[in-house]
């Protein structure tokens, strides 16, 4: 007999303490990476942003990791040292990059002088963004990789899940608060709160640092656990080639750079929508604008436990990505403007939001083996950080050429937002076509992401 049972995640309040740990770092990203999008207004009212330069700002989140190829690399660093090193300095990065946003929105407010064109504090929270979203996306991958391992042969989706759903708590904060902190005191205080926050997500790393590194000194005494570390660390280049040339892989990244290419860029301009199109009060625009992550707060455990127990992971990444295309065509519906109608939708949006992502990350884990997680992870974060870095810089753009149909009283601009969410409407389209042919394709290839995972 082998001691597996003594093992620190065949605990299952262990290996849900160390998941909790984990999760508040992620809390801490989600709140950071959103809570400006609120403040899209108060931006150029107060520091004279227009659309194209927040646009430009919300595209930084990706800019690193699609120019510099930073999440490939931070895949292979996952991959060659591990959760431990990679998820501290993923942390680090985000620490360093939420810090020089608040830097541009203090000391260079109101600062004319530009740089390559851009207002050098619009260029600074450019440049801030960029690389908290290195450290954001890296610290994505590092924890899925952290639940495959402390949950093998568990509750991996229902942990996924979880994860995802107390990451949601962060976006859900960070809409409801942005507004309300910023007109209490600065419009940089929402973010100076975001680097408190991520201080302690850098803390709480560290104590996980120490569990994770008790559970390998057991993996080493049990010789069954021991083979698993050795296929780790067989991992070679050739495991990229590998990846790059599996069908299923490229139906994920695909899938999941046009789903969330519908939901992220759009929650950045979503409160802006909330008050021009439907006269929603702005004190409560932000809450209503945040509806989706507090959907995926409830409902993506639910759907993760149901995948683990009954299956359906592709029937699921169809089903959201049909309602996404409902969700964004009755946004674009010009003479609708009745606030309940919005708020409805954004209710359905969070269903959506929720189904895709606890079916679709515990997907990747059926098709890859463990040795090739992170970079398989990587790889498709990458591709979704081309959506993630275009698609904002795409409808700022549109909205500031062809959608502005006047200015309010304070002197901020109003637009029209029928052809930013007919793109959205189109992208969402095309999502629904890959969420067919990864269906089509499980049944040829034998993925079984159709099965449970429980066995």
């Amino acid at each position: 007999m082998t001691e597996r049972l003594s093992m620190m995640n065949d605990s299952k309040a262990t290996r849900w303490g160390a998941l909790a740990i984990v999760a508040f770092t992620m809390m801490a990203a989600y709140y950071v990476n959103d809570v400006v999008a609120p403040l899209k207004s108060m931006l150029e009212l107060q520091l004279g942003w227009n659309s194209t330069e927040y646009g430009f700002y919300t595209g930084g989140y990706s800019f690193l990791n699609v120019i510099c190829l930073m999440l490939i690399w931070g895949g292979l660093i996952l991959d060659r040292f591990g959760i431990r090193f990679t998820g501290k300095l993923a942390t680090i990065l985000m620490v360093g990059g939420t810090a020089l946003e608040y830097y541009a929105l203090t000391a260079l407010a109101g600062n004319e002088s530009q740089i390559f064109g851009y207002k050098s504090g619009v260029l600074m929270a450019f440049i801030g963004y960029a690389i908290f979203g290195v450290g954001a996306e890296v610290a994505g991958i590092t924890v899925t990789k952290i639940i495959a391992k402390w949950f093998k042969g568990k509750e991996v989706a229902t942990a996924m899940g979880v994860q995802v759903a107390l990451a949601r708590i962060g976006s859900q904060g960070a809409y409801a608060i942005a507004i309300p902190l910023a007109s209490a005191f600065t419009i940089s205080t929402p973010v100076l709160l975001g680097l408190v926050l991520l201080v302690g997500g850098l803390v709480a790393f560290f104590v996980f640092s120490v569990m994770d590194k008790k559970l390998d000194k057991q993996f080493e005494k049990v010789a069954s656990e021991a083979e698993v570390e050795e296929e780790e660390e067989k991992f070679s280049f050739q495991d990229v080639k590998n990846i790059l040339c599996n069908k299923g892989f490229w139906l994920i990244a695909l899938l999941c750079v046009l789903f969330y290419s519908c939901v992220f860029p759009f929650q950045k301009f979503a409160t802006e929508l909330m008050i021009t199109k439907y006269g929603i009060s702005e004190n409560i625009a932000g809450f209503f604008a945040g509806l989706p992550a507090l959907g995926a707060l409830i409902l993506t455990p639910v759907f993760g436990g149901l995948i683990d127990k009954r299956g359906k992971a592709a029937s699921m990444m169809l089903l959201g990505a049909a309602m996404l295309i409902g969700v964004h065509c009755i946004y674009a519906i010009p003479f609708i403007h009745y606030s309940l109608v919005a708020i409805v939708l954004m209710i359905v949006l969070g269903i959506a939001f929720s189904l895709v992502p606890s079916a679709m990350w515990p997907s990747v884990a059926k098709i890859f083996p463990v040795r090739q997680l992170g970079t398989a992870y990587a790889l498709i974060f990458f591709i979704q950080n081309i959506g993630l870095f275009a698609v904002p810089m795409l409808i700022g753009w549109v909205l500031n050429t062809f959608c502005v149909t006047g200015q309010n009283a304070n002197g901020s601009n109003v637009y029209d937002y029928t052809l930013p969410m007919i793109i959205f409407t189109g992208i969402a389209c095309l999502s629904l076509l890959v969420a067919m042919m990864l269906k089509i394709a499980d049944k040829k290839y034998g993925y079984k992401l159709e099965e449970s995972n429980i066995k």
